[in-house]
């Protein structure tokens, strides 16, 4: 029984802890939202020469590890300005003489962060970041096809309930022209539910890959010159995929592949997977859900990004919508030799900020699955298979890495990262033949598993019921999350956990699972 004594002790630890957490001092792994002594945010630098050495793990091969550029040169790069932008409506839901009307419409800058009071103001803004665009087409293909049916039926794209397509903006940034604006965060985070809602930060489901190949195809067809069509097409493969140092690498000589190699390799991805720049069309990754992510301690599939405070994330933000493409691999530039910083652009470090409050502000949807009899029998399954052992509750992680089959790891790194002793199996190419590969995989969090998919770091698998599948293992299984999209068949190796188990723990495991 606790004594008095004991019992004010208690409530004196509670209560410290209480004023800790209501003041911001003690919030794991940095985040704190840290104030000055007007009471306003201290917006952290987002790119600092020595913090940006420490951030990322050494790749595979640690001789070709990119060297970034330097803070004079980033902090000499002109900052995007952030518009004003609109819904893109999928043909027939566009409202009367829309497009007549935006062309009327002045320019408006969004984005000012001196009208930015409390944290939810920080917040609303950073939610602005993340639906900006950072490119932006007035004419040509994509300008015709986000209104072209033809477009959204052979690629399958998703729209809401509404009619609207999520993923792209029309943008004024000029009255009288109005612009497709692309490659905002949105674009790749956002999922279209099946019943027209939509997920922001979530795994996406637009078929990205899929549009470019098509229209990649269309382009070569039209072309006057269809020769400058090509290398336009190998320039991008290279630029965004290629691996030099290896020589088995496909994208370090595109000059080998033909158009329709490449729209072939591009249409195979399906939604859900995403050949982001310094991953390959070979081996793309699967589109990660941001929700969470503020618990994440590595980001990638690969963890090639070290998560210790916000500040990261600001730098991962940075790195993905442009930087990169600057960085040294070895003797390679994917952007070729650096031009004058005025020719490139970049985010605030206002705006970082406020982008990754918003990404740590986000939510999962309602779970619409009941944690039943069934769901609790797949509580017990899972706590008698050891599966907390690497998906530790409550994140359902333990935010640990470990290394692909073919991964030495070298002595430093288990003083300097947290890394598992075994490998699961999976297939090693993402992480061992691309720009983005350590030769680790990360212990992904299951937490959300009901509204996302398609699984495994490549995005092999639709559904969870597939990954528990013993018939994945074979050399004729045809992996269900590229089904449909020219994928000839192969085994989804690795991870041969729970394949073992009854169809009646089977069921209730996976029904566990998407109660979290």
């Amino acid at each position: 029984m606790t004594s008095p004594e004991d019992y004010k002790k208690l409530k004196l630890c509670l209560a410290t802890l209480l004023l800790l957490l209501v003041s911001g001092a003690f919030i794991p792994n940095g985040h704190a939202q840290k104030t000055n002594a007007s009471g306003k945010p201290e917006v952290p630098k987002t790119w600092l020469d020595d913090e940006i050495i420490g951030l990322e793990l050494p790749l595979a091969d640690p001789s070709s590890s990119p060297k970034h550029i330097s803070s004079d040169y980033y902090y000499r790069i002109p900052v995007r300005q952030i518009y004003k932008s609109y819904p893109i409506y999928a043909p027939g839901k566009e409202p009367p003489r829309y497009l007549e009307r935006l062309g009327n419409v002045e320019p408006q800058i969004t984005f000012d962060s001196s009208t930015l009071k409390t944290e939810q103001d920080w917040i609303n803004a950073g939610e602005l970041v993340f639906d900006a665009p950072i490119e932006f087409e007035s004419s040509g293909m994509l300008f015709s096809e986000v209104r072209d049916p033809a477009w959204y039926q052979k690629n399958h794209v998703p729209t809401t309930r509404s009619g609207i397509f999520p993923n792209m903006r029309y943008v004024i940034r000029e009255k009288g022209k109005v612009e497709v604006g692309i490659l905002s965060c949105a674009m790749c985070h956002t999922r279209v539910m099946p019943d027209g809602t939509t997920i922001k930060g979530a795994q996406g489901n637009f078929p990205d890959d899929r549009t470019f190949g098509y229209e990649s195809r269309l382009e070569a067809e039209q072309a006057k010159d269809k020769g400058e069509a090509l290398k336009g097409l190998r320039d991008f493969m290279r630029r965004s995929y290629a691996v030099p140092w290896r020589g088995d690498d496909p994208n370090a000589r595109p000059e080998l592949m033909t158009v329709d190699e490449i729209a072939s390799a591009l249409e195979a991805i399906p939604p859900g997977v995403c050949a982001r720049q310094g991953s390959s069309a070979f081996f793309p990754p699967h589109i990660p859900d941001l929700i969470g992510v503020k618990d994440r301690r590595y980001l990638d599939s690969s963890g090639l990004v070290r998560h210790r405070t916000i500040a990261d994330l600001m730098r991962y933000a940075a790195l993905n919508q442009g930087v990169d493409v600057l960085s040294l691999y070895g003797n390679f530039r994917p952007r070729g030799e650096l031009r004058d910083p005025a020719t490139e652009s970049r985010y605030s470090d206002e705006q970082l900020y406020a982008l990754a409050l918003y990404v740590y502000s986000l939510k999962p949807p309602p779970n619409p699955n009941e944690f039943n009899a069934v769901a609790a029998r797949g509580k017990k399954v899972f706590e008698r298979e050891g599966c907390a052992g690497c998906h530790t509750p409550p994140l359902y992680t333990n935010n640990k890495l470990t290394p692909a089959d073919g991964f030495k790891v070298p002595d430093e790194h288990r003083k300097k990262y947290d890394i598992l002793s075994m490998s699961v199996g999976t297939d090693p190419n993402l992480t061992m033949k691309t720009r983005r590969g350590t030769g680790y995989y990360k212990v992904p969090s299951l937490k959300g598993v009901w509204y996302r998919g398609p699984f495994e770091h490549s995005g092999s698998v639709a559904t969870l019921e597939d990954w528990f599948d013993r018939r994945r293992l074979r050399d004729d299984y045809v992996p269900t999350g590229f089904k449909g999209y020219g994928v000839k068949a192969r085994a989804v190796k690795g991870h041969e956990f729970g394949l073992e188990l009854s169809d009646a723990d089977r069921k209730a495991l996976v029904a566990f699972l998407k109660t979290l």
